[in-house]
């Protein structure tokens, strides 16, 4: 069943055209990959599937679960079920790791979260992260290594546990281990009713997860697209083939 649909996108930062006529389709229970070299677009895709106000739909509809959402805020595409996992996340003063998932778990769902239940898939989840369990009660991000902070971006996912997860570059900078942590929190999440966009340059966090389709995003298009084995032949090759 379709989940996402981007038909003819064309958007903007500022005056800049970034992507010129994009389209993607992604169904229920799929991993799809977004590569490509930098300033192709790929950031500007997932900022744009969520509604950040600095990039501006020019041309083109997204549909979620076969509704446009053009016009929806961001919170209020963020209940139909959309997340985003950010480059280089916020850190947020004055808000612990706990009250942060509790209050944004509550306000995507609409409903009042259930204390202890919560708690109890927060330390499980922590625990299979390999996180120390003392970073629940520390202010969001403050202090926490890169390693620890992609970590947390992949713990909100599971609380939150959306139909669409965008993870933008969550590998970046990560060692192996905690690579192999973020792709296994990734199949923790991963099931038949939703799907993951994951955009990264390298195929270290590919390895341990079952990708349906390579996209190769170039100047603001999606130009190839395969399976698994397209996202090797570009890590030995690179794009050159594939700019024009």
């Amino acid at each position: 069943m379709e989940l996402l649909s981007i038909k003819d996108l064309h958007a903007n930062v500022g005056e800049k055209e970034i992507l010129k006529g994009l389209n993607l389709k992604i169904n229920k229970g799929e991993v799809h990959v977004i590569m490509g070299p930098n300033g192709a677009g790929k950031s500007t895709l997932a900022n744009i599937i969520l509604n950040n106000p600095q990039y501006t739909i020019m041309k083109g509809d997204i549909e979620f679960e076969g509704e446009n959402i053009n016009n929806l805020k961001t919170d209020e595409r963020a209940k139909k079920g959309i997340f985003m996992s950010f480059q280089t996340p916020e850190e947020v003063p004055g808000i612990s790791v706990t009250n942060f998932l509790k209050t944004a778990k509550s306000s995507t769902t609409g409903e009042p979260v259930k204390i202890f239940k919560f708690k109890k898939e927060l330390e499980e989840n922590m625990e299979k992260l390999d996180m120390d369990p003392t970073y629940s009660t520390r202010d969001l991000n403050v202090g926490f290594s890169g390693g620890e902070k992609k970590k947390n971006e992949i713990l909100q996912m599971l609380t939150l546990n959306p139909k669409l997860a965008i993870l933008d570059e969550t590998d970046s900078g990560l060692d192996v281990d905690a690579i192999k942590i973020v792709s296994k929190g990734i199949n923790m999440y991963k099931n038949s009713d939703n799907a993951v966009l994951i955009i990264t340059h390298s195929t270290k966090i590919l390895k341990k997860l079952n990708v349906d389709k390579v996209h190769i995003l170039v100047d603001g298009k999606i130009v190839k697209t395969g399976d698994g084995s397209l996202a090797e032949q570009i890590e030995e090759e690179g794009y050159a083939r594939y700019i024009k």
